[in-house]
């Protein structure tokens, strides 16, 4: 097992030029190379890719990788020849003759990664290549596209069921960002996944900071955020296609380069505005949720929310398209009470069109609830998304988002604010007899000289222009707070309006104190996180290799990120390695990029240097500035397991201790016999189970676990196949 590891980082360092690898991705590689199905749920920038293209080269065979879209497809190939890495793709944006000659050089065995959608892969023809190579892996991205309980369900996706029925001595492997747990087990059934490896990752992503603000003006708030990402990728989710036209038409107006993208576009404009936010020409878009998936730029600084999504699962999956790289970035979303209330209608409305189920309703009103009690419990936006998906948020203060960072600022004298808005709505019921909107509420309270409150003589009561001086839009947003509180009642038809209800006339009695909230006025300071990341990093050297890679990537016609990372070009501004064997100690710096880029931005560090008298060859901390999750190989965990296996503790003594799944403690076991080499296991397994798959092993003649277990007729766990082979490994390497 040890000897693997060492093989697997020979390979991710070669190609990559990382140095360790990232959480389960050794366990679901292990699981690739046994030939054992898995379902492998990693959060966005989690190194789920890296999970399916390492095997490959291990095996030194063909597998297949099933993608959603052409654009996706393109910019992994792209990145992986950047790499230096054999892959291709066969899709309709390519020429007959570009996928004739795919073909050939599958046939010719010069490929290890073919990306296909799931219409092509179940072709007759591809069908017929995939059987000729004796394919034995596919990988299945995005695959909570399969689940009619994930946020993207996809029909066409259901149909890859076949897979298992045409190809039953082929592992699957399905990999996504987001998936609760039911999602995960419906995914394994639909699949028809035998005993896979549920292998899921942390969905926490420290990296992000989340903040939830309270919407006024949409376009002003905006705008203030884009500043404070300059020249930076970000994506601004609206609701409509109307409603991104209009977004993105602000943004040009206050200076900041900006696109609109949604279904409505014709095909070729959708492709130019993509393409132009991939190469960085391009900073903002402001999008539906159309542009998703076949996002890849994993330098994206900022997301953003104009209103809130329909899902706590569509927003972890929306914002964890920001920060890919692992480095800091912001998600921002305007909230006001008006949102859950205008889906609601729009679900009622879609429903009906659809002569839906009550429950298919219901549900979707569920999902509603979620995201609304998300956004307006005051509450570690950490914590709330990892409970979401059923895990524990490991501390108090996540030091990364607006609540723990005591931005949220609450209005001065709120009883009072609430009381007059809730007196002015009975005023002015009590004076018409019927009730009225928000926007009418909120030209009474601002003492608007309007038509319609002239004509409704909503003038004349005493509480017209009670809140003078407070902008419209802030008073609205905060009788969407009292609606959210449930001190204030509004209806659900399509002129909606509110009533008051018997919270509302405890607050004007005063029995009953309230709590509103007001944007933040404070200057939005960087994270600890951000602060870390720069810390070291020469922002203009920075700035200069970053113009460096633009140049490359648009005579190269790839995004710029497929040429270095951000965090690649941060450690190069750190560390200003003036050496070849310096330059390649920087993370993301693999054989086959030195060979293309590497000359290049060495000269222009030693230039840079040069000019402004800048220090050298600075390594003395490179590697702890790393982002957490790749400092080390050796977790916590995996020495303590060590400690207690050598005390001769059990495999279910140390998962209990450490909180770990056995598949997990028995992978820590592995590496620990390999490394150890005792002469007996005796104390973690039978010796009845020992030689069984000793024997089978024999008549096998394989070393991968799948065989073995189905020879055994399934008698022997994996986790025991996985250790007697590690056993029987370290045997032979002694004699």
């Amino acid at each position: 097992m040890g000897s693997l590891l060492s093989q697997i980082l020979e390979q991710v360092r070669s190609y990559w030029g990382f140095d360790a690898l990232r959480p389960l991705q050794e366990e679901a590689i292990q699981a690739s190379l046994d030939g054992r199905d898995s379902v492998v749920v990693m959060p966005t920038g989690g190194g789920k890719s890296l999970c399916y293209q390492v095997p490959p080269l291990l095996s030194d065979s063909t597998h297949v990788v099933v993608s959603p879209l052409i654009s996706l497809m393109k910019d992994q190939v792209d990145g992986l020849l950047t790499c230096g890495y054999p892959a291709a793709a066969i899709h309709s944006g390519h020429t007959p003759a570009e996928n004739a000659e795919t073909f050939q050089n599958l046939r010719d065995g010069h490929l290890r990664l073919i990306f296909v959608s799931p219409e092509r892969l179940l072709t007759s023809s591809f069908l017929r290549l995939a059987r000729e190579l004796d394919i034995r892996s596919f990988a299945i991205d995005e695959a909570h596209c399969i689940s009619q309980w994930g946020h993207d369900f996809r029909p066409e996706y259901r149909q890859l069921a076949l897979l298992k029925q045409d190809f039953p001595k082929a592992s699957v492997h399905a990999y996504t960002a987001t998936a609760t747990q039911r999602v995960r087990e419906d995914i394994a059934v639909q699949l028809q996944l035998e005993n896979p490896a549920m292998l899921v990752g942390v969905f926490d992503r420290p990296n992000l900071t989340y903040r939830i603000v309270p919407r006024t003006d949409v376009y002003a708030q905006t705008v203030e955020v884009l500043r404070r990402h300059k020249n930076e990728g970000a994506i601004v989710y609206c609701l409509s296609r109307k409603d991104t036209e209009a977004m993105a038409a602000a943004l040009r107006k206050a200076g900041v380069n900006a696109a609109s993208y949604h279904a409505g576009l014709d095909a070729k404009h959708r492709l130019r505005t993509q393409e132009a936010f991939a190469n960085e020409s391009l900073d903002v878009v402001a999008a539906t949720v159309a542009f998703g998936m076949g996002i890849d730029r994993s330098n994206v600084r900022c997301v953003l929310h104009a209103t809130m999504p329909k899902s706590v699962d569509h927003y972890q999956q929306e914002t964890g398209r920001a920060g890919r790289d692992g480095l800091e970035a912001e998600c921002v979303l305007f909230y006001s009470a008006a949102d859950p209330i205008r889906w609601k209608a729009l679900i009622a409305k879609s429903a009906a069109e659809a002569d839906a189920s009550a429950e298919v309703v219901a549900a979707h009103q569920q999902l509603i609830e979620q995201v609304r009690r998300y956004c307006s419990a005051p509450q570690c936006r950490h914590r709330a998304l990892s409970e979401h998906f059923g895990q524990k948020f490991p501390k108090d203060d996540c030091e990364a988002c607006d609540v723990c960072l005591n931005e949220t600022e609450g209005v001065e004298d709120a009883t009072e604010t609430a009381q007059k808005i809730l007196s002015n709505i009975a005023r002015m019921e009590r004076m018409s007899g019927f009730a009225f909107g928000v926007a009418h509420t909120a030209d009474v309270l601002t003492g608007a000289n309007t038509e319609a409150v002239r004509k409704r003589g909503h003038d004349q009561v005493t509480t017209y222009g009670l809140l003078k001086g407070t902008p419209k839009q802030s008073i609205k947003n905060l009788i969407y707070q009292l609606v959210d509180q449930e001190l204030l009642s509004q209806s659900l038809d399509d002129r909606p309006v509110l009533a008051l209800n018997r919270a509302s006339w405890e607050v004007m009695r005063g029995e009953r104190r309230v709590q509103l909230v007001r944007p933040p006025s404070q200057e939005i300071k960087k994270t600890r996180a951000g602060e870390i990341s720069w810390d070291g990093v020469d922002e203009g050297l920075f700035g200069q290799l970053r113009t460096l890679r633009s140049k490359i990537a648009e005579k190269q016609h790839v995004p710029a990120f497929v040429v270095f990372g951000d965090r690649t070009l941060r450690e190069l501004a750190r560390n200003r390695p003036t050496t070849e064997n310096n330059f390649r100690k920087i993370h993301g710096v693999g054989n086959a990029k030195w060979e293309k880029y590497g000359r290049q931005f060495l000269n222009e560090v030693v230039s840079c240097c040069e000019r402004h008298d800048l220090s050298t060859n600075s390594f003395n901390n490179a590697r702890d500035q790393a982002t957490p999750v790749m400092r080390a190989t050796e977790s916590p965990a995996k020495v303590a397991a060590f400690s207690l296996f050598e005390k001769g503790a059990s495999v279910d003594k140390v998962a209990t201790s450490l909180d770990r799944a056995k598949t997990t403690v028995f992978g820590y076991l592995g590496e620990f016999v390999a490394s150890t080499q005792p002469a007996s296991i005796e104390k973690w397994i039978s010796k009845a189970h020992y030689e069984a798959v000793a024997h089978a092993a024999c008549e096998v003649d394989s070393k991968l676990l799948k065989p073995i277990y189905e020879h055994l007729n399934e008698s022997v766990s994996y986790g025991e196949i996985r250790l007697v082979l590690a056993h029987l490994e370290t045997c032979g390497e002694s004699e």
